[in-house]
Parts: C-alpha cells; sequence; structure tokens
C-alpha cells in the first residue's frame, strides 16, 4: 500500500502524519512533511495509533438497552425512530432545555460534531458542555472581558518563550513542540522560561526555571507582575495607545509585597525579579498557560495574571508575540461586550462561558428535584462518566437521565450506561478535521480523508448522517426542493439561494443539516461530511479577504470564499488558509474602543487579597496532581493499555525525602487517599517533585477486555479521586492539580 496522509488525534496539534497499512493494520507511521504546520514531526504516540483503529471493545452495530441491563442490537431505522421520539418526547412533556449536549467530537473529531447543534436546536436544547469546560474557560472569560478574544503565542518568532503549567515536552500544544523547544534552547540570543513545581522534560531544558510550591502559583505570578510596575518596567507608550484600567491595575500590583509572594511560593525573590526583568527587555514575548494553572486553586486568577504578563509589557499583535489566531470555526464565543447577557446553568447557577456549563455542576443540574433539571443526555465522542470529577458521583447522574443516548467509536465506561448506543467509523474511517487552528502568523486547516473503510460486516454511520437522520425523524427538515434546483445551476446560484433560505427560522435551525443534504452529495470522493465547511470558508473569506488571499486564495466576494472551500477539499496534507501582516492581530481586538482593558475590578480584587498562601490540612499533608502526560500517556482515545511501552500501571511519583519518611521503596505498592477515595499504586520515586507533591498519570483507569474477554481496568482512575465541589469560583474548572491527600505504604500480607 502507498503511505496516505492523515492527521495525530491524539493532542490538540494534530500533526499531520502518513499510514501505510497491512490490511487494515497501521503498519507503519510516520510525519507527513507536506503538513503545513508539523512538517514531518510527529513524537512517539502517533506511532501507536494502530492501537485506537483496531481496540478490543470497537462498536460495529447500533445497541438497545434491554430491561435486565444487557444490550440489544438494531437496525439505524429502529434506532433513530426510537431515539427521536425519546428525545422529543422528553422535550414535549418537559421542554427543550431539559435536554443536555455533552462532547461535539471529541480530540481531533470535530467535523462531524459540528452537526449535532441541528438536532440540540431542532429540540429547542439550550445547555451544552465538553472538555474545553474542564480546562480552559476561565482562560476564554478572561480574554472575553480583557479583549474580546483569546491571544495566543508564536513560539517560532519569539525571542522569550514562557510556558505557565505547561510541559510541550509531553503534552506538546505548540507545532513541532521538541524540535520548538531545543532550538528555542540552543539560541543564545533567546530564552525558555518555565513556571512549574515540577522539573519537567521542558524545565530541563530551560535558561529559568520557576518552580513554585504546588497551588502557590497566583503568589508568584503576582509577584512577577507586580515587580513589573514597582520597577517601572512598563511600555508607557504603548500601553497609552492600546489600553485601558492599567491606573487600576497600577494601584493594586504596586501594593503587592513581591518579597512576601517570592517567599509564599517558595521562589527566591531574586530569581523573581530577574525573570520579571528579562521579560520586559526582550523585544519579543509568547505565552502559553495550561493545565498546571488551569486546574489548580486561583485557576482564573492565574489566567488574567498571566495575561496582565505579556500585556502590560506590549508583548501583543506582532510577530514573536501573542496574537488573536483568525478560526476556521468558532471554537470560542464571545458574549461580555455583545448584546446577550451572561447566562448561567439552570440548577446550579454556574457561569457559562463560550456556552459551556461547567463539567463540575452537571451532576449537581441532574440528581435534583428541580423542575428545570436536565433529563435527557445526548454524549458524542466523549466519556463523562470516566473523565469527570468525583466519577461515581457522575455515573449515578448518568444513571438516573430518563434518556443516555451515546454516539462513540468504542464501548466506553458512559457508553455502558446508556439506554441507545449510535456507533460511528474512527477517525481514519471517514471524513474529518479538528478545529483547533489557533496559530499565527500562518493558520492552517486540515481536511482529512479517509484511509480505510470500517470494519467488515459492521452497520456504522458518520455523525453528519446520524445527526440528519435525527432531524429528518423529529420532522425539523424543511422542503430542500429550492435549493437543490439552485445548486443544479452552479455555486453561485446555490449561495444566494442559501443565504436567502436562511431567513427561514426552521431552515437556519438546521443549516448544516441542510448543506449536508443539498451540497454533500456532489462533493468530490464521498466527502458530504465537509459540506458544513463550504459556510465557514465562505466566514472566513468575508471577514478576513485579505488575509486569505495572502495564503494564496484568489478571488473577490463569494467567489473568494468557494475558491477556499475548493482549496480545503484539495488538500489532503492540509493546507494554509489565512496569512497575517505583522501588527494585524491589534485589529482584532474585540472591545467596543479596541483596546485591551487591563483592569478586571473582582479579579483584582482577588489579587490584592491573596492571603498568606493556600490552605493545609494536617489530615491530607499532599498535594496530589491528578492527571499528570507521561511519556506514554496521552487523552483515553487509547483504550488498549498495549500502547504503554512504559510504567504500564501508571506509577505514584513521588520525591526521595518523602518516601524515605513513609518507607516506600521503588516499585513498592503506595495507597493514597484523598477527600473522595482511595487507590493503590507502585511507587515511582522521582527528584522531578518537590517534597509534599505527588502525582499519578492522566489516560488510565479505563477498563478493557482481556484475552478471555472479561473487562479489567488498568491503573488508578484519576477521578476516583477528584470532588467535583473543589472547583474555580469563576468558571467552575476542577482542580485536579491540587487534591489534598495522604500517602501510606502498603504492608504486606
Amino acid at each position: 500500500m502507498e503511505w496516505q496522509p492523515t492527521a495525530c488525534v491524539l493532542c490538540a496539534c494534530n500533526c499531520g502524519i502518513e499510514v501505510k497499512l497491512d490490511g487494515r493494520r497501521f503498519e507503519r507511521v510516520r510525519g507527513d512533511k507536506a503538513h503545513p504546520s508539523s512538517q514531518g514531526y510527529t513524537c512517539e504516540k502517533a506511532l501507536r495509533l494502530d492501537h485506537y483503529q483496531n481496540g478490543a471493545d470497537r462498536l460495529t452495530h447500533p445497541l438497545r438497552r434491554r430491561a435486565d441491563g444487557t444490550f440489544e442490537r438494531v437496525d439505524w431505522d429502529t434506532a433513530i425512530r426510537e431515539v427521536a421520539a425519546a428525545f422529543a418526547g422528553t422535550r414535549d412533556a418537559h421542554g427543550g432545555e431539559t435536554i443536555f449536549y455533552y462532547g461535539g467530537g471529541g480530540q481531533g473529531n470535530h467535523l462531524g460534531g459540528s452537526y449535532a447543534g441541528s438536532f440540540m436546536r431542532a429540540l429547542g436544547a439550550r445547555y451544552r458542555s465538553n472538555a474545553l469546560a474542564q480546562e480552559k474557560t476561565g482562560q476564554f472569560w478572561v480574554g472575553d472581558r480583557m479583549l474580546g478574544n483569546v491571544a495566543t503565542g508564536d513560539f517560532e518568532h519569539c525571542e522569550v518563550a514562557l510556558f505557565v503549567g505547561k510541559n510541550p515536552w509531553q503534552s506538546h500544544g505548540i507545532p513541532r513542540a521538541r524540535p520548538t523547544l531545543r532550538e528555542i534552547a540552543r539560541d543564545p540570543g533567546r530564552c525558555l522560561i518555565v513556571i512549574d513545581p515540577r522539573r519537567t522534560e521542558t524545565a530541563e531544558l530551560a535558561d529559568i526555571h520557576l518552580r513554585p510550591k504546588p497551588g502557590a502559583d497566583a503568589w508568584l505570578l503576582a509577584a512577577l507582575t507586580a515587580t513589573l510596575v514597582q520597577e517601572d518596567l512598563l511600555p508607557h507608550e504603548w500601553l497609552a495607545a492600546h489600553t485601558t484600567g492599567l491606573d487600576e491595575v497600577r494601584d493594586v500590583l504596586a501594593a503587592v509585597p513581591v518579597a512576601r509572594y517570592a517567599e509564599i511560593a517558595g521562589v527566591d525573590e531574586d530569581l523573581v525579579r530577574r525573570t520579571a526583568r528579562r521579560i520586559a527587555a526582550a523585544d519579543s514575548v509568547a505565552v502559553h498557560e495550561d493545565l498546571g494553572v488551569q486546574m489548580t486553586l486561583h485557576s482564573t486568577v492565574n489566567s488574567y495574571l498571566d495575561t496582565l504578563l505579556w500585556a502590560l509589557t506590549g508583548n501583543f499583535g506582532r510577530p514573536g508575540t501573542n496574537n488573536p489566531p483568525i478560526l476556521f470555526a468558532p471554537l470560542v464565543t464571545f458574549s461580555h461586550w455583545g448584546p446577550r447577557a451572561e447566562r448561567f446553568s439552570p440548577v446550579a447557577g454556574a457561569r457559562i462561558i463560550s456556552g459551556l456549563v461547567p463539567c463540575n455542576v452537571i451532576a449537581d443540574e441532574i440528581l435534583t428535584d428541580h423542575p428545570r433539571r436536565y433529563r435527557a443526555m445526548l454524549v458524542e465522542t466523549a466519556n463523562p462518566a470516566h473523565s469527570l470529577a468525583g466519577s461515581g458521583r457522575m455515573r449515578e447522574a448518568l444513571e438516573a437521565l430518563d434518556l443516555l443516548v451515546v454516539v462513540d467509536v468504542a464501548m466506553t465506561e458512559t457508553a455502558r450506561l446508556a439506554d441507545y448506543i449510535l456507533p460511528a467509523p474512527s477517525q481514519f474511517e471517514k471524513w474529518e478535521a479538528t478545529f483547533f487552528n489557533v496559530e499565527t502568523p500562518a493558520n492552517y486547516f486540515h481536511l482529512r480523508r479517509p484511509v480505510l473503510d470500517p470494519p467488515p460486516g459492521s452497520d456504522l454511520l458518520p455523525e453528519p448522517e446520524i445527526h440528519a437522520r435525527l432531524c429528518e425523524a423529529v420532522g425539523a427538515v424543511p422542503d430542500l426542493t429550492p435549493l437543490r434546483k439552485a445548486l443544479a445551476e452552479g455555486r453561485p446560484a446555490f449561495a444566494s439561494a442559501f443565504l436567502a433560505a436562511l431567513a427561514d427560522p426552521a431552515l437556519a435551525k438546521v443549516a448544516p443539516v441542510a448543506l449536508y443534504r443539498t451540497l454533500g452529495p456532489t462533493l468530490p470522493g464521498g466527502a458530504a461530511a465537509a459540506a458544513g465547511l463550504w459556510a465557514l470558508a465562505h466566514k472566513v473569506a468575508l471577514a478576513q479577504p485579505a488575509a486569505v488571499r495572502r495564503a494564496g486564495i484568489e478571488g473577490e466576494g463569494l467567489e473568494l470564499g468557494d475558491n477556499l472551500f475548493d482549496a480545503v477539499l484539495a488538500s489532503p496534507s492540509g493546507l494554509v488558509f489565512t496569512m497575517d501582516e505583522p501588527e494585524d492581530g491589534l485589529t482584532r481586538v474585540g472591545t467596543p474602543d479596541g483596546r485591551i482593558h487591563l483592569a478586571l475590578p473582582d479579579l483584582l480584587a482577588e489579587v490584592a487579597a491573596l492571603g498568606d498562601g493556600p490552605p493545609a490540612d494536617p489530615d491530607y499533608p499532599f498535594v496530589l496532581s491528578a492527571g499528570e502526560r507521561r511519556a506514554f500517556t496521552a487523552n483515553t482515545i487509547f483504550r488498549d493499555p498495549a500502547w504503554r511501552r512504559r510504567d504500564p500501571a501508571g506509577s505514584l511519583r513521588i520525591c526521595p525525602a518523602d518516601a524515605a519518611a513513609l518507607g516506600l521503596a521503588e516499585g513498592s505498592p503506595a495507597r493514597v487517599t484523598t477527600r473522595q477515595g482511595t487507590v493503590e499504586a507502585p511507587v515511582e520515586i522521582t527528584d522531578t517533585l518537590l517534597p509534599g507533591h505527588i502525582s499519578l498519570p492522566n489516560g488510565l483507569g479505563l477498563t478493557y477486555p482481556d484475552a478471555d474477554g472479561a473487562l479489567t481496568p488498568t491503573g488508578v482512575s484519576p477521578n476516583d479521586l477528584t470532588t467535583a465541589s473543589d472547583r474555580d469560583p469563576y468558571a467552575g474548572t476542577p482542580w485536579h492539580k491540587h487534591v489534598p491527600a495522604r500517602v501510606e505504604a502498603v504492608l504486606a500480607t
């Protein structure tokens, strides 16, 4: 077989890869040199993708739960009819707002999820969530309020790269992560700064490594930003031209006791001040924050202080700094400066950010007698029974629903609780794409083609077809004959007819499905699932025509959008679809006055009131990071434990001093207890952790069929140790990186 281009689906980078098949097996995997972002790079995890593609728990037919809890196979007509009727019955009896949607495609699996909104809108559903609400919504909320957008770092061109709670060596998150880190580290004119309590692989390369005590990030970040103010390291002319609220921020930061906060964080004051000076002196600084500070104490305050680090130093809107990307699809939605007021969840009253209900309140929204509680749930390519905090209570909530329908590839922990399971092809058996396109100045998009057919004898439908059939089953799709007739006259006539048809609210609700049913069948190579991208291509071309043309796409008006769409279809390794010029990012500040709003009064008040350090509990003297990314851990798209070449059981990492005090030896079993539960794991002693800090890896605790077909768990499920009540007060994100715990040796019996 020839090498076939596709992409890795294990992190947000979605690096381009090529695969060579041996029957249905991935015989070989390598980086795709034609991919515009990864350029032939891939890490070791992508080489193991056959374990995803050929998992033993693949779903092959629609399933319906019997009264005794077992499943029976049903045909698609029956499944669609009954699922549609059940959701419609919930809508008619209790209102569409009691129907909840979770997911949206999973990692790198976004194209199919983009059609789910049609069915939800047809039902009158209002509430949804996904994994972003466990991680990024605090950052989104800060970005929305400060600049009406989000900004991402340009690490290819920066002088200083700052990673906060981020280990790109393992978690990636930036293009060509390992080569990029090496290039920065080897260049004497550049500087790599890492803020992380662990001595990670990235920290090993760093010029400056600040190691705050676990949970003390906010004190360290406050000390850094306060140093900028107190030593007057600010670019006053730039701030006057592009920001507002400086005086309020300066008043608070001027009062921060830098020496005291550095002491609380456990970082030398001189190192804090030297770091602030290096950031202030650089021509360009790119910042990337991640889960280490987004899933710990003060997580939204951390995101605010991270943003102030680059905003107060003018590192915005230029090459090598932080720029709002041009997105191909609306991954993030903004409402702070728009006409819509802030929204809150119906039962818990939790803030909804970027349209997402915080994951940590979902169980509270179900396990209640409140009349507006969620009663029915559609879960698509997601596994909340395993992945959300306090998984025992989350499973209880899922079992309490009147209706649970799961769309997925494998028999997950959530699927086992479902009333109906609707199976989809794997990401390598269908047309697919990712909407994690956040690069600047060049941004790319990759529409992936299937590299093999679904398993022989299986009966699977891609997600767009599932959602189209569900919409049709509830009578939500109007007559599409006029659109088909217009399309027969050509794309220009179709565009005019489609825009006119959007004036009909009934069609507007199901617009992606309407495109799928009209434009979809005309697309080459069976690319019907890509039909929704046609509208997105036109939106990008309309909003950013100059950037699209700089990427090599020609045309004016509607022709430019059509040409961009055709270029996407014709680029099996992906293409650059926009190209910025220097300082274009400044034009994408979304506030009414076009300025960055530095002062957020509620978060400034939190900074002013940080106090004397993170709380301590003598009953739980350790801080557990529940879900560390390691060399052979990834998201739970990898269900087969055989993919791991190292540490198959998922060891508990602990520092030598703590291990000695507890009588723990390398490989010996240890018991970890939190307020939520108790688990046992083998010990790995490492000096990469500070005293009092322990970690367990992500991606474990799944149950998978053994050689005899029995479901067998491997390693510790981190969310057996976390609780949904430990969450950020603003965004509701969980504190997975700061779980109070105690550790004991397990005595031999």
